[in-house]
């Protein structure tokens, strides 16, 4: 049965290359920026959406809008619909984000961002993988069911969120905090929002993410006469040195489900001291990016950070000041073995005869939202990992395939 499934699942969703190029075409034209990027949201792409909907046998289609604080002429759109299964004890939810990033420095782009341009297999524009593919994926899937005429085996509901690109306050995050009624703790709920272009990573966990600003203080001197100075370099070198030595050694716990599987501590940007070379500066400024596993306490790893830093300070007589400006917990991982990963994996093998596995990575998702709140989330999907960059694409493939995988998920017992 599952083989005769997705046998009629692939020959309808085959079909619908030409259908989902032309709705790419019509999300990437309505541009739905911030208002800090000089936009307006995502009104014009919701509306456009609705109508989509609106021609398909959804149960229910909602939308909850908010207004934006900043402008109360913007109004931020998020879009609910559902599809009655044969099972409504459990919804099966595919979240996409209809908000994109500024196209960044326009030469860089080979055409329009705001125009599709195809060349092969490939089609370019802003959003097309981030994150329309999956606003076309979820929404061609529930097409294709319906056209097989197979109520799916829980209901399904499908999320077009505003929001994600800036901090999600208008979108997931207000749904969840005003309509929480919408979800459910035994739902399974998918994030097409990050993968791999060969379609086997399941994301279930994130790191926490820790920034890290270091000032170092000395005096300033000639460099010729470095007694008459402290130098502040030369500590902040050791402090560096010695930081990313006992940090490594203390939180040195391994997990498999991520790769690299420890948390790391790395020093990365470094702010100028002086212009000059002949002179000791008076303050050396730089920075570390720790990725730190959800099992280590950041706690712990802050009062080892200023016991070094301590330590450097009575060695080298300077001044460490310490700033975060970036300290985000990781949220509870998804279970490797719950069901929305299984049934992803058991869908990915049938379409793609790939064996998907569980991982974790090392930066945060909008899957949080749901797991800080006990959900079980999933990110997948088949991408490039083009987002963001100038002549962003997406592989056409990749978006029959996702489009196979929902189906025969949604269908399939």
């Amino acid at each position: 049965m599952s083989a005769k499934l997705a046998h009629a699942i692939s020959s309808i969703v085959d079909k619908y290359r030409n259908d989902m190029i032309e709705m790419q075409r019509e999300l990437t034209k309505r541009v739905a920026l911030d208002p800090q990027y000089g936009g307006r949201g995502e009104m014009e792409k919701a509306a456009y959406i609705l109508s989509m909907l609106k021609e398909m046998s959804f149960t229910d289609v909602r939308l909850f809008s908010v207004k934006d604080e900043r402008d109360n002429s913007i109004e931020r759109p998020n879009i609910v619909a559902k599809l009655k299964g044969r099972d409504s004890s459990k919804t099966i939810w595919v979240m996409s984000h209809m908000d994109v990033v500024p196209p960044g420095e326009i030469s860089k782009w080979i055409s329009n961002p705001f125009e599709i341009r195809i060349e092969g297999d490939k089609l370019f524009g802003r959003g097309v993988e981030d994150n329309q593919q999956g606003i076309v994926t979820s929404i061609f899937s529930v097409k294709a069911i319906m056209e097989l005429g197979m109520p799916p085996i829980y209901d399904v509901g499908l999320l077009f969120v505003a929001d994600e690109e800036t901090g999600n306050k208008y979108g997931i995050e207000f749904l969840l905090k005003n309509h929480p009624q919408l979800f459910r703790k035994d739902d399974l709920i998918i994030v097409p929002d990050a993968g791999l272009s060969n379609s086997t990573m399941i994301e279930v966990a994130e790191k926490s993410i820790l920034w890290i600003k270091f000032i170092v203080t000395g005096k300033q001197a000639h460099a010729s006469t470095p007694n008459l100075g402290i130098n502040p370099h030369r500590a902040g070198a050791n402090l560096i040195t010695k930081l990313d030595k006992e940090l490594h050694k203390r939180f040195n716990i391994r997990n498999k489900v991520f790769d690299p599987p420890i948390s790391t501590f790395e020093p990365t940007k470094k702010e100028q001291n002086i212009p000059n070379v002949n002179t000791i500066p008076e303050t050396d400024i730089f920075f570390f990016d720790c990725r730190i596993l959800p099992e280590v306490d950041i706690d712990s790893v802050k009062e080892t950070i200023q016991k070094v830093a301590d330590e450097i300070k009575e060695e080298y007589n300077v001044r460490v000041d310490i700033e975060f400006p970036q300290e985000v917990r990781a949220a509870p991982a998804t279970p490797t073995d719950s069901e929305v990963v299984e049934r992803l994996k058991k869908a990915i093998k049938r379409v793609y005869n790939k064996t998907a596995k569980p991982m974790g990575i090392g930066g945060g998702t909008v899957a949080a939202a749901f797991r800080n709140r006990g959900f079980n989330a999933a990110v997948w999907a088949t991408i490039e990992e083009t987002a963001h960059q100038p002549n962003e694409y997406c592989v056409i493939p990749n978006m029959i395939g996702d489009t196979k995988v929902f189906a025969y998920l949604f269908a399939s017992d």
